[in-house]
């Protein structure tokens, strides 16, 4: 049997595993391990007397996995965008923020959600986590929304759309996560996601004001704000401005020279400064080992699921999948933005049935060749590419798609974790409602990816400016 051929077969059994509910990370394990025994053994003809040899093999080279990936540099900004998150919240960080947005934003016809959208965007800027954005906020915004009348199922789903802003809005682990698999640069990552992340809050907020304004009785406005109180609410939220300047600075330096550091030492010297406005603002000791606790509990879980795909991604290679999934997608007599676009269909179905995070780690092994095939290749410039770009500004503009994809997965049913978390939190809304509330959301996200395919400068301007 050729080694494609074990490749299709492992992995199509792994997607069962998936299915069947198993963790992404111990399913992607077992596969890699499993192709790995059985393609070394295929080379010695299934010799009973080998077979030691290949499972020997087969350990050593899955075993150089976790100490060579987790080595880089680039994993380490993970914790340290996880943790700015955890502190955020017990520095009281959230409430002043939607205080702050409450009161400059909702005399608006339905002020309130959107308020509580720009809120979650601007927490997602130091918060790498939806799931703990959408969380955070169940409890302070939708107790406001429904004291005003809102529909307590709209209410949940704004609350849970907004939260899949920290997908996309840097810090975001989805997006070091993928510049580690397809072996780009972090730092031009992170920057390209700032403004289709606030290009997103604002689809959303456009959305919210057109169905005030069209639906009677819809998210009334809430007035009566001075401008003192509204200027006296912004001192409270500054620490969140402070950390995304610093992120910024040791990522790309506006005023001309190099960065002012890593990516790695901008978070952790973010995380710094949230943790002494943290003390200041009386956090205890209990707080604080919640926040550290946490902060383990989510690093080491996307820490296993790397560790289980990328052991996989060591089979695929042996199997060669990858090279030829991309030889059999650029042999298509299809044009290459449609073949693309097909892929991030594709995206939207799979991420029904799968996590944001182990659905990337497990697809990008071999539909990222692909794309970049498509477009002419890594080395390609942008004048002979299909898509206008070079390969660089490809990966770069396929990153921020495939994270965007991510984030609509998080609120779609039946999996939508978002969805999940704030139905958790509020005993007095189901899932069920929770995926009601969400649903004119997926119009937003789908204008809002077809805007970033559509025009490509909306995902590249920054990071081109490095």
């Amino acid at each position: 049997m050729e080694p494609i051929d074990i490749g299709l077969i492992v992995s199509g059994g792994m997607l069962v595993l998936v299915l069947l509910g198993m963790r992404v990370a111990f399913a992607a394990a077992m596969a890699g391990m499993t192709g790995l025994i059985w393609i070394f053994w295929a080379k010695k003809g299934y010799d009973p007397e080998q077979f030691m040899w290949a499972l020997t093999v087969s350990v050593k080279t899955a075993g150089q996995v976790p100490h060579s990936k987790v080595a880089s540099q680039a994993l380490s900004l993970i914790p340290t965008f996880i943790l700015i998150g955890y502190l955020a919240y017990y520095a009281g960080l959230t409430q002043a923020l939607f205080e702050a947005a409450k009161r400059w934003f909702a005399w608006v016809p339905g002020g309130l959600a959107v308020s509580t959208i720009f809120a979650t965007a601007g927490f997602a800027a130091v918060s790498g986590a939806s799931v703990a954005t959408s969380a955070v906020f169940a409890r302070i915004a939708i107790p406001e929304m429904l004291a005003i009348g809102y529909d307590k199922r709209f209410a949940a789903g704004v609350v849970a759309a907004g939260g899949t802003l920290a997908s996309l809005i840097p810090p975001s682990a989805i997006l070091v996560i993928y510049a580690i698999i397809v072996e780009q640069d972090v730092g031009k990552l992170l920057l390209a996601g700032f403004i289709p992340g606030a290009f997103s809050a604002l689809v959303y907020a456009v959305l919210i004001i057109g169905m005030a304004v069209t639906i009677k009785g819809f998210g009334p406005p809430v007035r009566g704000f001075t401008w003192r109180q509204r200027f006296e609410s912004l001192p409270p939220a500054l620490p969140i401005l402070f950390v995304v300047l610093t992120i910024i600075l040791f990522v790309y330096n506006p005023f001309g020279g190099d960065a002012w550091g890593t990516p790695t030492e901008g978070g952790a010297i973010g995380a710094f400064v949230v943790f002494l406005v943290a003390l200041y603002r009386g956090m205890r000791w209990t707080q604080l080992k919640d926040a550290l606790l946490e902060t383990a509990k989510l690093s080491v879980m996307i820490f296993t699921i790397i560790w289980g795909v990328l052991v996989y991604v060591r089979f695929l290679g042996f199997a060669d999948l990858p090279g030829a999934f991309s030889d059999w997608i650029t042999g298509l007599d299809m044009a290459p933005m449609l073949i693309l676009i097909c892929i991030l269909l594709a995206y939207a179905v799979l991420g029904m049935f799968m996590d944001a995070i182990g659905m990337l780690l497990l697809t990008l092994p071999v539909v990222y060749p692909a794309v970049m095939a498509l477009n002419g290749g890594e080395a390609v410039a942008a004048a002979d590419s299909a898509f206008g770009m070079s390969g660089p500004m490809c990966a770069i503009w396929f990153g921020i798609l495939v994270v965007k994809m991510a984030e609509f997965c998080l609120i779609t049913p039946p999996i939508g974790l978002n969805c999940f978390v704030v139905a958790g939190v509020r005993d007095d809304i189901s899932v069920q409602d929770v995926f009601k509330g969400v649903t004119p959301f997926f119009i937003a996200d789908a204008v809002t990816i077809g805007l970033l395919v559509a025009f490509p400068a909306i995902v590249l301007w920054l990071p081109s400016q490095v």
